[in-house]
């Protein structure tokens, strides 16, 4: 069964199926903000959804991070570093790529295992 929540036109933003949870693409809640501060209001927002759907960052699996300009790669790492729990890394890549708005630094998409 597939369970998916707060669904609309185009996306749904939690989807569950067979224990696995995927997130759609989470920005920051404030784009005035720097890098530091987009990541970490970013990542934020995949804490409670997660937590909506029963699992944590703890259980993530997979992390695609997206970044307007890599030569904000190592300020948005300090912050991802921060928060990534020692030893429970997730499988991740980071891309360079155009933002859906201009003022958005970063965009996260995140598979993690129910709880």
């Amino acid at each position: 069964m597939i369970d998916r929540q707060e669904t609309g036109q185009r996306m749904s933003r939690i989807v569950k199926h067979n224990g696995v949870v995927y997130l759609c693409g989470q920005v920051c809640k404030d784009a005035n903000q720097g890098i530091r501060g987009q990541t970490a209001s970013m990542l934020a927002k995949v804490d409670a959804l997660l937590e909506q759907a029963g699992s944590s960052r703890q259980h993530m699996l997979s992390a695609t991070i997206y970044i307007k300009d890599m030569q904000h790669f190592a300020e948005m790492n300090e912050v991802w570093d921060q928060w990534v729990p020692g030893g429970q890394a997730p499988a991740r890549a980071c891309v360079e790529a155009k933002m859906a708005r201009d003022a958005l630094l970063v965009e996260i998409s995140v598979i993690a295992a129910e709880i």
